[in-house]
């Protein structure tokens, strides 16, 4: 089996990291490394491609997919209130600002 060779996924596997990919693709990543990342997670997650037989599965640990969620907001929210404030003023008078270059 040569490398890269999906064959020994499940079809529940590929859709996992067919949807995986589009999630970092909506983000900007590139397409290959956005599937690269993708199959990357799956691996991750499932332990790689899973094989039939009797006594040869493995559970599944989502614990690196859940943990994206929660590191999110880390360092906003250990700035003061007036700082992310003034940050979001900012942000909303740029994308006014680029809004308006557009449209003319």
């Amino acid at each position: 089996m040569p490398r890269g060779d999906k064959s020994a996924y499940t079809d529940k596997q590929k859709r996992k990291a067919e949807h995986i990919e589009e999630g970092y693709e909506s983000r900007g990543v590139s397409r290959d490394e956005a599937e690269r990342r993708a199959w990357a997670t799956v691996n991750k997650e499932s332990g790689g491609g899973k094989k039939s037989g009797s006594g040869r599965g493995h559970p599944e640990n989502h614990l690196s997919s859940e943990k994206g969620g929660r590191i999110g907001g880390r360092a906003s929210a250990s700035r003061p209130a007036a700082e992310r404030s003034a940050s979001a003023k900012k942000a909303a008078a740029t994308r006014k600002r680029h809004e308006q270059a557009a449209h003319s």
